[in-house]
């Protein structure tokens, strides 16, 4: 008889648990390009284009320009603020305009041949003006994120990473909204091209239906 692993089967039965309590699940496929601009060493303009291709990747879901400042010092530290643009599909196939805002801090640190980053982000995000009483109250976010990163001393980069969402202005009890798993690999061709491919695992809590959502994820980065 083969043996299954106690852990093995902890982990089995939590992914069962989660495929019977999910109520909304959808494949989808993230992409995005991202340009870095740098006016000096430290200090960079940042603009990210990104598409989301949703209902098992058939249409365009959501659409996001991001445009950015970011200054790093010390090596190790990174902050910065970002203005976001969002067009997110309807049912009726129109889109609607969101408009958001965020600032974050990030640390990084290497303990060869592993990398850890940790980024917070704090974000606010208004619906589009006019299209009820509660177009201009704000839906605001904190977000944390831990990266692990395994540097093989090649163009060749894998990395892990978490993300939680808190949402504020609500009861501590239902503040916890989402979770983001993930991993990657990053490929380098040179010190301004670089490509990201991953797997997202993408979960909400406390909703009134929530979503699972299962993403590929590809992402090109150029820096000049």
């Amino acid at each position: 008889m083969i043996k299954i692993p106690r852990h093995l089967l902890l982990v089995f039965l939590f992914l069962a648990g989660e495929s019977l309590y999910s109520q909304v699940s959808d494949a989808q496929l993230w992409l995005s390009v991202n340009l870095e601009k740098r006016l000096t060493p430290a200090l960079a303009i940042e603009f990210t284009e990104e598409v989301r291709m949703n209902e098992n990747m058939t249409e365009a879901g959501t659409i996001y320009s991001d445009l950015g400042i970011s200054y790093r010092f010390l090596k190790q530290f990174k902050i910065g603020g970002s203005y976001r643009l969002a067009m997110k599909r309807r049912l009726n196939d129109t889109y609607e305009r969101m408009n958001s805002w965020y600032v974050d801090g990030s640390f990084r640190e290497k303990f060869k041949p592993i990398g850890l980053a940790l980024r917070l982000r704090y974000q606010s995000r208004y619906s589009e003006a006019f299209t009820s009483e509660k177009a201009a109250i704000p839906k605001n976010h904190l977000r944390t994120k831990l990266t692990v990163k395994y540097d093989l001393q090649k163009k060749f980069e894998p990395y892990l990473y978490a993300e939680t969402y808190f949402r504020t202005g609500v009861p501590a009890s239902v503040s916890f909204d989402q979770l983001r798993l993930c991993a990657g690999i990053e490929y380098s061709f040179n010190r301004r091209h670089m490509v990201d491919l991953h797997y997202l695992f993408c979960r909400e809590y406390n909703a009134v239906n929530p979503e699972t959502d299962y993403v590929i994820g590809i992402e090109y980065y150029f820096t000049f």
